[in-house]
C-alpha cells in the first residue's frame, strides 16, 4: 500500500479517528486506526474501535497502490502533525511497518498485521433515517454532564434517547442529579424509536457535527446504534438494562418556586463556589425576597451572597447542594431565566426552563 496526502488533513482525520482507538493494554489491536485504499477511484477510509465504539473516517488522498495497513493510534496523528512540507507519503511493506516520509523526512511505525483488526459492524442503511442535528446536539450538551462515569453501573453511564412522533427526548442521571431536554423535531424516525446510548458515544456524535452541516443519518438496530455525520459514521453498542422511570422521579409536590435571572445565579454560585473544598455544600436559603448563598470550608474560607426575588413565603427554606452538581445544572437550562423549585432541606430541587423543555432534579446535601 501506498498513498499520498496533504499531512495537515491527515493529521486531522486521524486525530479524529484516533478518539475511537482502545487505550487498554490487553487490545493491541484496538489501539491501532486502520487505514484502506482500495483504489484510486473510492476514497480512502480510516477505521478505528475500542469495541464499543466504531468510527470510519474518509481521507481525501492519492493511491498510488491499494491496500490496507494498521497506524499505532497513539503516536501517527502526532508524528504526522509535527513533519514539514504540505504532503506526506505513507508506504506499507508486508510485515506491518509503514515508511512515512515528508520533505527530507523519514520514519517508520511499526503496526500489526491487518488481520489481527477487530471486525467492524455493518452499518444498517435499512433502518436508518434523517433527524435535525442542532436539535440532537443541543440535548445531548444539556444532559450529558448528568451521565454517571461510573462503569460498575453500565445504564447510568448511558442516556436514554428516545424519539416520538415530532419530538426528541433524552435524559441522563448518576443518581444524584438527573437531567431531561426535549427539543421538537422537523424530521423523525417512522415509529417511535428509544435507545440507551453511551455518553461517550453520543459525545463524539457531538464532536463530529460542530464540524459538519446537514442532517444527521441514525440507525437503531437491535443491539447497535449508527450515526452518520458527512462521511463519517460511528457505531456503538446499545446499553442493555432498564433505565430509571424518569418522569417519576420529578417532584410532584413543589411547594415554594421562584424565577432568577440565569446569569447573575449563575455567576454568583461560581463566586460562592471559590471557597468549596472537599465536597463542603453551597447552601441555598430563602426567605421572604432573597435567597442567600453561601459555603464555607474550615481553616479555609468562606462567603456569602445574597440575590433578590420575587418570594414572599412566611417558611424560611435552608438546603445544601453539590457545587459542581448545582452549577452543571445551571449552565444546562436553555434561555435567560431559570425556575427554582423547593420542597424541603431534605427533598429534591427542581431547575427548570420557563417553556418546560428543560428540567434537572437535583439531590441536597444534609447541612
Amino acid at each position: 500500500m501506498k498513498i499520498r496526502c496533504n499531512r495537515e488533513h491527515l493529521a486531522d482525520r486521524l486525530s479524529q479517528a484516533a478518539r475511537a482507538a482502545s487505550t487498554r493494554a490487553n487490545l493491541q489491536s484496538a489501539a491501532h486506526v486502520r487505514l484502506t485504499a482500495i483504489s484510486a477511484e473510492q476514497p480512502v477510509e480510516l477505521a478505528a474501535t475500542d469495541l464499543e465504539i466504531s468510527l470510519r473516517v474518509p481521507l481525501d488522498a492519492d493511491v498510488i497502490e491499494p491496500g490496507a495497513v494498521l497506524l499505532p493510534a497513539k503516536i501517527t496523528p502526532e508524528l504526522v502533525r509535527a513533519l514539514k512540507g504540505e504532503s506526506v507519503e505513507l508506504e506499507a511493506g508486508t510485515d506491518g511497518r509503514v515508511l512515512v516520509t515528508a520533505g527530507t523526512s523519514s520514519y517508520t511505525l511499526y503496526g500489526l498485521p491487518v488481520d489481527e483488526f477487530p471486525q467492524l459492524p455493518e452499518i444498517d442503511h435499512e433502518r436508518s433515517f434523517e433527524t435535525d442535528t442542532a436539535a440532537f446536539v443541543e440535548v445531548v450538551n444539556r444532559v450529558k454532564r448528568a451521565a454517571s462515569r461510573d462503569e460498575s453501573r453500565p445504564v447510568l453511564t448511558g442516556a436514554l434517547v428516545r424519539f416520538e412522533a415530532d419530538r426528541l427526548v433524552m435524559a441522563a442521571t448518576d443518581s444524584y442529579r438527573l437531567a431531561v431536554a426535549e427539543v421538537p423535531l422537523t424530521s423523525a424516525p417512522p415509529e417511535p424509536l428509544e435507545a440507551i446510548i453511551p455518553i461517550k458515544a453520543l459525545e463524539e456524535v457531538v464532536r463530529l457535527a460542530s464540524a459538519g452541516t446537514g442532517s444527521l443519518t441514525i440507525a437503531i438496530g437491535e443491539g447497535l446504534v449508527t450515526f452518520g455525520v458527512g462521511d463519517n459514521w460511528l457505531s456503538a453498542r446499545r446499553i442493555e438494562g432498564q433505565f430509571p422511570n424518569f418522569q417519576a422521579l420529578r417532584p410532584d409536590s413543589i411547594e415554594h418556586t421562584i424565577s432568577i435571572a440565569k446569569d447573575e445565579l449563575l455567576e454568583t454560585v461560581r463566586r460562592v463556589g471559590i471557597v468549596v473544598r472537599q465536597n463542603t455544600p453551597v447552601r441555598f436559603a430563602l426567605t421572604t425576597g432573597l435567597l442567600s448563598l453561601s459555603a464555607k470550608t474550615a481553616d479555609v474560607a468562606e462567603g456569602a451572597e445574597s440575590i433578590p426575588v420575587a418570594y414572599t413565603g412566611a417558611e424560611t427554606i435552608e438546603i445544601g447542594f453539590n457545587h459542581e452538581f448545582l452549577r452543571d445544572g445551571i449552565e444546562s437550562v436553555p434561555g435567560d431565566e431559570v425556575k427554582i423549585g423547593l420542597i424541603s432541606s431534605l427533598r429534591p430541587a427542581l431547575l427548570e426552563s420557563p417553556d418546560g423543555s428543560f428540567w434537572y432534579v437535583i439531590m441536597p446535601i444534609r447541612i
